[in-house]
């Protein structure tokens, strides 16, 4: 009954749709579902009209308000859940067919709670979040829908799983919108450095495999990952001295990056979401020589990283044997671990860890380590004093550290009001493929591309004038020149593309003409209002959020041969390359949108 007039009949048809993960064809599955849902209303109305007009030729025009039967007081505890059933009438049999195949397309994509037969390993909802998440509050699962898929429309290159997310948002409280800041910081650092694949691509000097008195050894009683490290007997001068500081970060994050790798297993082997992993410290030897101050800043700039990249990753820290100088490190170290973090540590001074509340709570007595009185045969290297003939000298150890952070496709460049970023590409053979790949990482910027057939002068770093600002970030080159005339000197050959602060942007460009062409990233000037002169307060707050009006970009370019291309960036292949299938809905012109929707 219409809400508004009892003599009306009102019609109402809802459902919903969740696509957790369809091969990167989410977008697309959407806009099935959606017309199959549009044909499905229109064949519930023409259904609706057929028997509205079988009424009308029975000469019935008016139908009372139906009414629940009255039933017996011992019926009445089961009457509730029960549906009213309606007569059955007789229904035109193509009219029933239609309408059941309309049905089923509707209710197989609107039922994303209830699990398939047969597809136990699907991400439905309560078993999905149950399995691999664990207990979520409807406001935190909200939380988690909602960054997701702000990084699906916002964030195209690789899309974090699930777990990884969470984490972030474990770390502010399920505050979005902090969340959502650290995690971008962090999946741009990621993408800059190869994270993804330190695993697989970098191996760890010898001396670090000989002397660095740490590793994986089973897992404790909740079935996180156990990480064992003999601190105490780790020559951290030596380690440092022999291989910089760089590289033992480098290390740490290859020994998180496994504990990932860890988790994901051991979520499987138990059946239950495991999302962190225990660290057991043993302090036995600590002394003067591990306040040697180089070490402790190599710590402190350790920790920063891993608390700034791998949020609610240690589920629990115990500290076995601390010594008397242990307090005086602590005192150093603890200001730079958060407060969530702290609250995970146990501290055991001497044998304690041996008593009751020690480490039989904690660990299973089969898998504790020989060296703590233990059964079990640990693997991890005793440590040790780092040869001297292994030490490097300060400018051997700059030189390598500038090697191990600048191995990355990446560049940054900074970009100014009036001043923006540009990249020269000279193309031979027409009909090559100019591929990009870029992060915004602060304010709004244009993306233009330009083809000139004479080469402009030689790249000049800008000293941006007036502004006096150096750029510690990212370089910024300009190339083409002030005198040069768009239309008569240079040609625009894709439409500017405007991208937003946090988005990720991949795209291609079929080249038509040799010659050179300018990829260019401008500073994007907000609009004023189109009434007035008077710049509008969402204008203003915007304006003052981009300080000294910069801008800051991370980008990628690559031309290949037209035969070689099979998509945008498929030249890094799949095993090296950052991008998902996500990259479909990359945010481009035309022609390059065309080319992107074939990526892998």
């Amino acid at each position: 009954v219409h809400p508004d007039n009892e003599d009306w009949t009102c019609f109402e048809q809802s459902a919903s749709l969740d696509i957790k993960s369809f091969f990167g064809f989410e977008s697309t599955v959407e806009k099935i579902a959606m017309k199959q849902y549009t044909s499905n209303i229109k064949k519930g109305k023409e259904i609706i009209e057929y028997y509205l007009k079988q009424l009308e030729e029975e000469g019935i025009t008016f139908v009372p308000r139906w009414t629940p039967p009255v039933v017996c007081k011992s019926e009445s505890s089961t009457s509730h859940t029960r549906r009213p059933v309606s007569p059955a009438i007789n229904i035109p049999e193509s009219a029933t067919k239609e309408s059941l195949n309309n049905k089923e397309i509707l209710n197989t994509s609107s039922s994303p709670s209830e699990p398939t037969a047969g597809t136990p390993d699907d991400k439905l909802d309560a078993d999905y979040i149950k399995r691999y998440l664990g207990d979520l509050t409807p406001m935190q699962e909200s939380c988690l829908i909602r960054l997701r898929q702000w990084l699906q429309e916002t964030h195209k290159g690789k899309i974090p799983k699930d777990e990884h997310i969470l984490r972030f948002l474990r770390a502010r409280d399920f505050n979005i919108d902090k969340a959502r800041e650290i995690l971008c910081q962090s999946l741009t650092w990621r993408k800059q450095h190869q994270v993804d694949y330190i695993l697989d691509t970098w191996n760890p000097p010898q001396v670090l495999q000989d002397y660095y008195a740490g590793g994986w050894h089973h897992h404790d009683k909740d079935g996180r990952p156990l990480y064992v490290l003999r601190l105490g007997q780790m020559d951290t001068k030596g380690l440092v001295r022999a291989l910089g500081e760089e590289a033992l970060l480098r290390y740490v994050l290859s020994i998180n990056e496994e504990g990932l790798r860890r988790c994901e297993e051991n979520t499987k082997v138990f059946g239950r979401p495991i999302s962190s992993w225990t660290c057991l410290v043993d302090l036995e030897g600590l002394n003067m020589r591990h306040l040697w101050r180089p070490g402790v800043k190599a710590l402190l700039r350790i920790i920063e990283v891993v608390e700034a990249n791998y949020p609610e990753t240690l589920g629990r820290l115990l500290i076995l044997r601390a010594p008397r100088v242990f307090p005086v490190l602590w005192t150093l170290v603890s200001p730079f671990i958060d407060d969530n973090t702290r609250k995970k540590f146990l501290i055991y001074a001497g044998n304690d860890y041996q008593g009751p509340g020690g480490l039989l709570d904690y660990i299973d007595k089969e898998i504790i380590p020989d060296f703590l009185g233990g059964e079990c045969m640990c693997e991890v290297p005793e440590g040790g004093l780092v040869p001297k003939s292994l030490y490097r000298t300060a400018e051997e150890l700059e030189n390598e550290d500038i090697k191990l952070w600048t191995e990355t496709i990446y560049q940054s460049a900074s970009v100014f009001k009036g001043a923006p970023h540009e990249v020269l590409i000279q193309i031979v053979d027409a009909s090559s493929v100019i591929t990009w790949d870029f992060d915004v990482c602060k304010g709004d910027i244009v993306f233009n591309i330009f083809h000139s057939k004479r080469a402009p002068q030689p790249p000049k770093k800008d000293s941006l004038g007036a502004h006096s600002i150096t750029s510690p970030g990212g370089n910024n080159v300009q190339l083409i020149d002030k005198v040069w005339q768009l239309g008569r000197d240079y040609s625009m050959v894709e439409s500017p593309l405007i991208c937003k602060e946090g988005e990720s942007v991949q795209g291609s460009h079929v080249t038509r003409w040799p010659g050179f062409y300018i990829l260019q990233w401008k500073f994007h000037n907000m609009p004023a209002c189109a009434t007035t002169n008077l710049p509008r307060v969402d204008d203003v707050l915007a304006s003052l959020q981009v300080s000294s009006h910069k801008c800051k970009v991370m980008y990628y370019t690559e031309v290949i041969g037209s035969e070689d291309f099979r998509g945008s960036m498929t030249s890094l292949e799949s095993s090296h390359s950052g991008f998902s299938q996500l990259s479909a809905a990359t945010t481009s012109s035309s022609q390059s949108h065309s080319s992107s929707m074939i990526s892998r």
